[in-house]
């Protein structure tokens, strides 16, 4: 495995991750910048790191984990996506229009959960790697920095579309959470 085909593999695992950083910038007005900034950092740095790591921990535990991992990794990623998915739909279907809550709030445990629920698929590319003769350096460091650029980038992008579409976006990113989900387990069941 080149280095070309190693970086056409980071932007594949980071596409999860940049569209659920397109939906976390788009929940709120940043009136102040360096709320979307932090946003965005966060973003990059959660998704980035973690997407980092999981392949680290999968080429680690090798093939014996890949047995154990493959069989529900599909169904770990689609009921956490479909969960804050749902809950995003909820709160922007009947949540108070006053409400100053976003839909999808910005915390670490958020960023913690959004980050292991998009990099589930790192972790069995990383058991992948083990196998094939391929520096485990540069393709950790390599999905890390794509993912951290692609994130950052979407969490502006996010912001940019968000503030056209307001509380309909928190709908939209509901929906795209929802979708991710359902094409991760579909993708995992052969069905798609």
């Amino acid at each position: 495995m080149d280095f070309t085909e190693i970086l056409i593999l980071s932007i594949g695992l980071a596409m999860d991750a940049t569209a659920v950083s397109i939906t976390l910038g788009g929940q709120e007005d940043y009136k102040k910048r360096h709320r979307l900034f932090t946003t965005a950092l966060l973003c990059g740095l959660f998704f980035g790191g973690f997407q980092a790591l999981m392949p680290a921990l999968g080429w680690l535990l090798g093939s014996g984990a890949r047995q154990i991992v493959s069989g529900v990794d599909h169904w770990i990623a689609f009921i956490l996506l479909s969960a804050i998915g749902l809950k995003m739909l909820y709160d922007s279907l009947f949540g108070k229009e006053d409400e100053k809550e976003r839909a999808l709030p910005t915390s670490i445990k958020t960023f913690i959960v959004l980050a292991i629920a998009t990099s589930i698929d790192a972790f069995a590319a990383g058991v992948s790697l083990a196998f094939l003769d391929v520096p485990l350096v540069l393709a950790i460091a390599t999905i890390g920095a794509v993912t951290f650029a692609l994130s950052f980038i979407g969490a502006y992008a996010g912001d940019r579309f968000g503030s056209m579409l307001g509380r309909r976006f928190n709908i939209v990113g509901g929906i795209a959470l929802l979708a991710i989900g359902l094409k991760i387990l579909l993708s995992h069941l052969g069905l798609a």
